[in-house]
């Protein structure tokens, strides 16, 4: 098995900046976390982001920031798995280590704002707002600053996240830290369930993937993501179903099919009751 909690992000251990871009088939596809904070920009790609209880979707031009150690993943929808795919996915990413700093953030009046971050850990959220533009563009360009340079744009990140005019929309609610044998299993459940998530699937399936009794899989997931494995598996199934009903032409009853419904009305209500709007409305935007 994977052994994916803790993540870590390659550095020495002196840096507070790192810089990393993602190309490829797809995106890193384990749950996984880290002690860095991380600011990402999706700039090619779709899919599903998953973080402790949230379920929603990612598309390009949204810019994620999440705090330190909180479980997550961006999964590419299922055609960029596809042998025959010509898609791709590009996103860049800069991971912010606190520890490089010291006591500097405790000591240094100019750096005691930047605690607020730190005290974001466990959470994530979507950057909106007014400052939005002026992030996707250094996030697009942060490759081309090296030394002091790519330090100063760093700050100015933060600079611009504490900003009146960025919006900083919570996704989830505060994820527990992982250690490396419940990070394992979680890993194992999120992969056997975005894999499958479209079938029939049965609580004792999902339970054998984490390798333990019905009962005690049910504590240990409700545990660690808000939900219970019923609630979450339908927050997948309506994620998709709202990717199908923004980027295709399928009827609902086709949609509903697809995603694993067995029943249109329970489909419809689910979608309601999940969205806030009926699947005809929130086609109609």
């Amino acid at each position: 098995m994977s052994k994916v909690i803790s993540f870590q992000i390659p550095k020495s251990q002196k840096e507070f900046i790192r810089f990393q871009k993602d190309q490829g088939a797809h995106f890193y596809d384990k749950l996984h976390q880290h002690p860095q904070v991380q600011l990402t920009l999706i700039l090619e790609g779709r899919g599903q982001f998953l973080s402790g209880d949230y379920v929603g979707r990612f598309q390009p031009g949204d810019v994620f920031f999440l705090g330190e150690n909180v479980p997550h993943v961006f999964r590419s929808d299922p055609e960029y798995f596809e042998s025959d795919s010509n898609l791709s996915v590009a996103g860049n990413t800069v991971f912010f280590d606190f520890q490089a700093l010291g006591k500097a953030v405790q000591e240094v009046e100019e750096l005691v704002s930047l605690q607020k971050f730190r005290d974001m850990a466990g959470s994530c959220f979507q950057v909106k707002g007014l400052n939005l533009t002026e992030l996707r563009q250094i996030l697009s360009d942060f490759d081309r600053y090296q030394g002091l340079e790519r330090f100063l744009y760093g700050f100015k990140f933060f600079t611009l996240l504490d900003s009146s005019a960025c919006e900083l929309v919570p996704l989830n609610q505060s994820s527990p830290n992982l250690n490396e044998r419940d990070g394992t299993r979680m890993n194992q459940v999120m992969q056997f369930l975005l894999e499958n998530r479209f079938q029939p699937i049965q609580l004792d399936q999902a339970a054998e993937k984490a390798n333990l009794s019905k009962e005690a899989f049910c504590r240990f997931f409700k545990l660690r993501t808000g939900k219970t494995f019923t609630q979450y598996l339908l927050q997948l199934r309506i994620a998709e179903a709202q990717k199908l009903l923004t980027e295709t032409d399928l009827g609902i009853a086709e949609i509903a099919f697809r995603v694993g419904f067995e029943n249109l009305s329970y489909f419809n209500r689910s979608f309601k009751k999940l969205v806030s709007r009926a699947p005809r409305t929130y086609r109609q935007g």
